[in-house]
């Protein structure tokens, strides 16, 4: 299997907050969506991935080169797209497409202006004119237009509206069809990556709690209501978290076949991305 993205043992140490020993690798043709709490430490892992923010790691390869040897042929090769731009404020997205022609060799001037069209960003109104969706917009546009093989979204979509939302969604499935392409997406919109994520990584507290494929989330991960009798037969190693409420107890399991088999008439209920990432945030661990 050949892969976009490749991190092993990825460490990052700041006053009171590490970083810890990640893991993690994207294959190519899937999205992988990046979740956690505010302060998880996503995008830290994004920056030292980039090189943005120094790190300890045995290997961070992007599209099967080393980073710290082949950064200029990588950085050709990918696009990263934050929730702002960083563009000067002074500038024109039509200026702003003759520089990139200049920095990047697969420059596709037509397509950037396809574009422009397409998200209703006007070629000669600078970027401090523009909105902070537009902002977005015209990142998109310029990430897309030299062609790169690995998109990496830090909460690029958290400023857009929701239908221009579903459109990005839908150019992302468009470039991850051919399998020579890969996104990395970090958002807080667990509902944006219920619809196009292939892998889901949880981030919590600085440390990799689980990087799984939509469907084993989808089938691993049920949610029951219960009260103490039951909840003190469950076996404490199919419980993910739990929340208890004044007469129950509401628990994230995480092997949902197994107990269906035990406990065949107790409802389970679906958990979404959402719902597991705000069991393990507030929900209490099993000791």
């Amino acid at each position: 299997m050949e892969y976009a993205i490749e991190v092993r043992n990825l460490t990052k140490r700041y006053k009171g907050f590490t970083l810890d020993d990640i893991s993690f690798a994207l294959p190519q043709g899937t999205v992988m969506g990046l979740i956690g709490e505010n302060g998880a430490g996503k995008s830290t892992l994004i920056n030292s991935i980039l090189g943005i923010a120094d790190s300890e790691s045995s290997l961070t390869a992007m599209l099967g080169l080393d980073m710290k040897t082949h950064s200029k042929k990588i950085k050709e090769d990918i696009a990263v797209i934050f929730n702002d731009s960083h563009y000067d404020v002074n500038l024109t997205p039509k200026i702003i497409g003759h520089i990139l022609s200049k920095v990047y060799k697969n420059w596709d001037a037509p397509l950037f202006s396809e574009y422009l069209e397409r998200f209703d960003l006007p070629e000669k109104k600078k970027i401090k004119k523009l909105s902070t969706g537009m902002r977005v917009k015209l990142e998109f546009a310029a990430a897309l237009s030299h062609h790169p093989k690995l998109l990496i979204l830090d909460e690029a979509t958290s400023g857009l509206d929701p239908v221009f939302r579903d459109e990005i969604l839908d150019i992302l499935r468009e470039f991850t069809e051919d399998e020579e392409h890969a996104v990395l997406m970090s958002s807080h919109i667990t509902s944006d990556l219920d619809k196009i994520a292939d892998y889901i990584a949880y981030l919590h507290e600085g440390k990799m709690q689980f990087i799984k494929t939509y469907d084993e989330i989808r089938n691993d991960y049920g949610i029951i209501t219960c009260g103490q009798e039951l909840f003190d037969t469950l076996s404490r190693d199919d419980i993910a978290a739990y929340k208890k409420e004044p007469y129950s107890y509401r628990v994230l399991v995480k092997n949902r076949a197994k107990l269906r088999q035990i406990f065949q008439d107790i409802p389970m209920e679906n958990a979404s991305v959402e719902d597991i990432m705000l069991f393990y945030v507030k929900g209490e661990k099993v000791k």
